[in-house]
């Protein structure tokens, strides 16, 4: 019997600069398979859940992001698959990967509203602004097909537009 897919929601999260915000995986030097890294911010549904309240619970949880706004979400159900040396080890071996419905939002707090610290298990050491275009190439190669398909469903989101309250917004951490 093949595996199910885990339930899960993920979030492309734009600044005023059309920038979308990517975190390093901690994770990262210990699994060879996360290399090179890089992220957004992504989770699983809780039962009952819905997917909307979903991503606005891991984006507060992985980033410490509350100020957001929804922009548009995938027309369907995106899926990657774990690499063979994953899958009997990650979500304890019950899921073969993950099927996600994406979120475009708008950020419109500051970059100091942003803390890595925020949940119980951190799961980031350090964040980025960049372009929705490079994403791609930032994240692990077995979700890059999923991010390709972001990148074709979210880049009208991926332009400039008014600061909400004259934010200004402060130096990202560097790569």
């Amino acid at each position: 019997m093949r595996l199910p897919y885990r339930k899960g929601v993920g979030a492309a999260l734009f600044n005023a600069r059309g920038l979308v915000f990517i975190a390093r995986r901690i994770d990262a030097q210990a699994n060879p398979s996360f290399a090179p890294a890089w992220q957004m911010p992504q989770g699983g549904i809780d039962k009952g859940e819905d997917p909307r309240s979903a991503v606005l619970r891991e984006l507060k949880e992985e980033t410490g992001i509350d100020k957001a706004v929804i922009l548009a979400e995938t027309g369907h159900w995106l899926r990657y698959d774990l690499p063979g040396d994953l899958t009997g080890r990650v979500w304890g071996g019950r899921y073969r990967g993950q099927e996600q419905k994406w979120f475009a939002l708008r950020f419109t707090g500051n970059d100091g509203d942003i803390d890595l610290e925020a949940g119980e298990e951190p799961e980031f050491s350090d964040w980025k602004w960049a372009p929705l275009s490079s994403i791609p190439d930032l994240i692990v190669p077995f979700k890059r097909p999923l991010y390709e398909e972001i990148v074709i469903q979210f880049s009208r989101f991926a332009v400039s537009v008014p600061e909400p309250h004259g934010n200004k917004e402060g130096k990202p951490a560097s790569p």
